[in-house]
C-alpha cells in the first residue's frame, strides 16, 4: 500500500459535486409559497448541508401543512427532475473523482439528500466514481454529527483518521472533522473560515491526485499548513 495515499475519500454530494443548492431552494421557496407563505434567502442558507428532517420542519413552520415525509419526497422529485435537464457540475469535482479511481483509491458518496437522489445523481457520472453510498435516510443523525462518515469508513474497512474528505457547508465540515477525517473545504455558498476544516481550496478545478497526496502526507507528519491554499 502507497503510505503517502488516503486509504479512501469520502465526498459530500450537494454543493460539492453537483450545485444543488439553488434546485432546493427554488423548490423551498415554491413550496412555502403554495401554502401561502413567504420563504426567506436566510432561512434557505439556514439548511445549506442540513438533514432533509429539518428541512420539512423548517418548511413546516414556514406554513407547509405537509408531514415531514411528504416535504421530503415532493422537494426530492423536484430537484431530481431539475438534475435530469441540467447537470449543475462543481468545477474540477469529476475530474478529481475518475484520478482517484485510476489510483485505485476507494471512494464514499456521503450525503443528507436520501438515496434515491444519490444514485440518481451517481448514474449522470460517466465512470463507476463510489464504492459506497451513506445517505440521509441511512442513518439517525445527520450532519453536523459525524456518524455519516464514520459510517463511511466503516462500510469501506478503513480508519476514518486515513480518509480525506470534501464538504462545501458548515454542518459537512463539522461532521467530517469530528469524525476524525482530514477534512478539505471547498467553500461556495456559505464561508468555512470559522469551521474545522484541515485545510480550505477555493476550487477544486486544477486540483491532482498529487495535491490529495501532498496533503495527507503533510498532516499525516504533523507538518504545518497554510489554512487558505493547503500548500
Amino acid at each position: 500500500m502507497n503510505t503517502s495515499l488516503p486509504a479512501a475519500t469520502l465526498w459530500d454530494m450537494d454543493g460539492t459535486i453537483v450545485d444543488t443548492e439553488p434546485y432546493w431552494m427554488a423548490s423551498q421557496a415554491r413550496l412555502v409559497s403554495r401554502f401561502g407563505g413567504t420563504w426567506t434567502h436566510e432561512a434557505a442558507l439556514s439548511l445549506v448541508g442540513s438533514g432533509l428532517d429539518v428541512t420539512g420542519q423548517t418548511l413546516q413552520k414556514f406554513g407547509v401543512e405537509l408531514e415531514v415525509g411528504e416535504i421530503i419526497d415532493l422537494l426530492t422529485n423536484e430537484v431530481m427532475e431539475q438534475i435530469s435537464v441540467e447537470v449543475p457540475w462543481r468545477p474540477g469535482a469529476r475530474e478529481l473523482l475518475r484520478a482517484l479511481r485510476e489510483a485505485h483509491i476507494p471512494s464514499a458518496l456521503v450525503t443528507m439528500s436520501f438515496r434515491v437522489m444519490a444514485e440518481h445523481v451517481r448514474s449522470f457520472i460517466p465512470f463507476d466514481a463510489f464504492d459506497v453510498v451513506v445517505s440521509g435516510d441511512s442513518v439517525e443523525n445527520s450532519k453536523p454529527h459525524p456518524e455519516a462518515y464514520v459510517t463511511a469508513a466503516r462500510l469501506l474497512a478503513v480508519p476514518i483518521t486515513s480518509c480525506v474528505a470534501f464538504e462545501d457547508s458548515i454542518s459537512g465540515v463539522t461532521s467530517a472533522a469530528a469524525s476524525g477525517a482530514i477534512t478539505i473545504g471547498v467553500p461556495h455558498i456559505l464561508p468555512l473560515d470559522d469551521t474545522p476544516a484541515t485545510v480550505l481550496w477555493d476550487t477544486l478545478e486544477g486540483r491532482t491526485l498529487d495535491d490529495v497526496a501532498a496533503l495527507f502526507a503533510a498532516h499525516r507528519d504533523s507538518s504545518r499548513i497554510h489554512p487558505q491554499t493547503g500548500r
